[in-house]
């Protein structure tokens, strides 16, 4: 059967019947920006960055709807391409409290910018998005000019009604992918656009809070954002200027082994997402134990020493003395009633490291198979 080849930016590339431009381009590493382009969902065509120019063809075209054909000739940096695409930035970055560096204002105007977003955002510090924003990234990328682009106000207030989840809806560029995310790749169909795609809202229901909808916060709309509309709320204590350091890690809530990429700061976890789209076992998806279930890492509230109970009251004790008592008890209790009369009860808060060794010792010195695991949160 004969191959059909379409030629992006010189470089001759074969494809499969159905695919779009932007899917040819991605699988050979050949770079199409786009904001609203969310993998595993249908595309939207929402944001406009993804255009391309045909030859000989005068308009441009988005290269996430438009499926490739034999022999198209693709441009993707043409002189018409950058300057629409910076046209669609332009845009974007004017459709809320963008607050970030790339922002530029006269000197005056910019303070008052500030305070004023700053106040909103009940915070000290800058978007909390900043350095993880796509569209910011893509205005410095085409050097887009802001000082002329409109500060547009924004009617609907920052939702802080859930201890997972900020909506700053000031910051949303309706790009659709947040809605993707939860209708398609989760099927949770919690948040959608509101009366209709240009209302300028994504709601969750019948407009009401996300604690108050069939939102399961899963937090899969987060992860998908690309600006600073959707953030964690533990994540916007960071310190911006302390480094921030990534362990790609296994989630310890349940068997499924969910790949996880930790945000750690001053030893501290500020931040979970997945490890990626295309590692499984979730492909990018997790529940809202694995994405948000952290602090108890580092909870004041956690033992820093064993504690025996005497006289009806926990003591500090040593290692010695704690495993010296356990020891005692279950050959005690085995003794007295067979192996089968023990249970061991470990934790999903352990590593899988740690629930390993458990069921090592349940089975194999215990000589019993009662073990199980508490998964709650």
């Amino acid at each position: 059967m004969k191959k059909e080849n379409i030629i992006i930016d010189d470089n001759k590339l074969e494809f499969n019947s159905g695919e779009t431009i932007l899917e040819v381009a991605h699988r050979n590493n050949i770079f199409i920006p786009t904001l609203c382009r969310l993998k595993g969902a249908s595309p939207t065509g929402r944001c406009g960055m993804c255009v391309v120019e045909i030859k000989d063809s005068d308009d441009l075209t988005r290269a996430c709807i438009t499926p490739a054909s034999n022999n198209m000739i693709i441009y993707t940096e043409s002189l018409k391409v950058i300057n629409k695409r910076k046209k669609a930035i332009t845009k974007l970055l004017s459709m809320g409290n963008h607050n970030c560096a790339i922002r530029d204002f006269h000197a005056k105007d910019w303070t008052s910018f500030q305070l004023k977003v700053l106040k909103k955002d009940a915070t000290d510090q800058l978007c909390p998005a900043w350095g993880d924003c796509e569209l910011q990234d893509l205005a410095y990328k085409y050097q887009v000019q802001t000082r002329d682009i409109p500060i547009s106000e924004s009617s609907f207030p920052i939702e802080r009604a859930n201890p997972f989840i900020i909506r700053d809806f000031s910051r949303c560029i309706l790009c659709g992918r947040c809605v993707k995310a939860c209708r398609e790749i989760q099927v949770n169909n919690a948040i959608d656009f509101g009366d209709n795609e240009t209302s300028g809202k994504i709601i969750a229901g019948s407009d009401v809070a996300l604690k108050d909808s069939d939102c399961v916060f899963c937090g899969e709309c987060v992860e998908a954002c690309p600006v600073g509309a959707l953030v964690h709320e533990k994540s916007i204590k960071k310190q911006r200027s302390v480094k921030i350091e990534k362990t790609r890690t296994t989630c310890s809530f349940c068997g499924v082994g969910c790949q996880i990429e930790l945000s750690v700061q001053n030893n501290k976890i500020i931040n979970i997402n997945s490890a990626g789209r295309d590692i499984v076992p979730n492909n990018g998806s997790l529940c809202v134990k694995g994405r948000f279930g952290f602090d108890f890492v580092n909870s004041s509230e956690r033992l820093t020493s064993p504690m025996i109970k005497k006289n009806g009251k926990l003591e500090t004790a040593t290692w010695e003395q704690a495993i010296d008592v356990v020891a005692s008890k279950f050959i005690s209790i085995k003794k007295e009633s067979g192996s089968d009369s023990i249970g061991v009860l470990t934790s999903a808060r352990f590593t899988n490291e740690e629930n390993y060794i458990a069921q090592k010792f349940a089975r194999a010195v215990l000589k019993t198979n009662n073990i199980d695991h508490c998964a709650r949160l």
